[in-house]
């Protein structure tokens, strides 16, 4: 379902003299929009840092530079509960 098609179920929500005061959307269209917002807002930034052409190195290297420095960073990052 595109954006507009999810966008055409929105139920609104009016005063005595119909103006719109609110949105009612199903849960899952809401979730799919702040998806939607959030890949916006990183693509964004992404953006962002490449025009501003500064030196990027990789993750590995930066932890361990930070770690060099005293600065403790995880070495891993594993879920709760899983094994690692």
């Amino acid at each position: 379902m595109t954006v507009a098609e999810s966008l055409q179920t929105a139920q609104f929500l009016v005063d005595s003299s119909g103006d719109k005061k609110a949105v009612v959307l199903d849960y899952a269209i809401w979730d799919d929009l702040l998806t939607l917002l959030e890949d916006l807002e990183d693509a964004d930034e992404i953006r962002t840092l490449r025009e501003a052409k500064e030196e990027a190195i990789p993750w590995e290297l930066a932890k361990a530079e930070l770690r060099v420095e005293g600065i403790d960073v995880q070495r891993s990052h594993t879920a709760p509960g899983a094994d690692g």
